[in-house]
């Protein structure tokens, strides 16, 4: 499974990739990824909704800081998706690049 770095994920999203955001709902509404597209799947329902994702689409994982979005992209290739990268760093990481976000930035980690 290959890593995708923050820039190279917001590349990706222009182009079409979906980011598939493994937060809980709350953790959205507080603070969002401000790209193209963005599903919210969270990791606590990944093992009984992933059948919902499109499969013929790049899909990259992406979570608080990166550790959840790993174990969804793990889960999500076990079960034969193919075009599956987790997003380093997460959104800590995406803001300190300075890329868009829904919500309130943080500076520091807060979780």
């Amino acid at each position: 499974m290959s890593e995708i770095c923050t820039t190279n994920a917001r590349q990706q999203a222009k182009k079409g990739a979906l980011f598939v955001d493994v937060r809980e709902p709350a953790d959205l509404a507080a603070l969002a990824f401000d790209a193209p597209e963005v599903i919210n799947l969270p990791l606590s329902q990944l093992a009984r909704r992933w059948q919902e994702l499109p499969q013929e689409r790049e899909l990259v994982t992406v979570c608080f800081n990166g550790v959840k979005s790993q174990q969804a992209a793990e889960f999500l290739l076990a079960h034969g998706l193919k075009n599956v990268h987790p997003m380093r760093g997460g959104i800590l990481l995406w803001m300190q690049k300075g890329f868009p976000v829904l919500g309130k930035r943080h500076t520091t980690l807060e979780k």
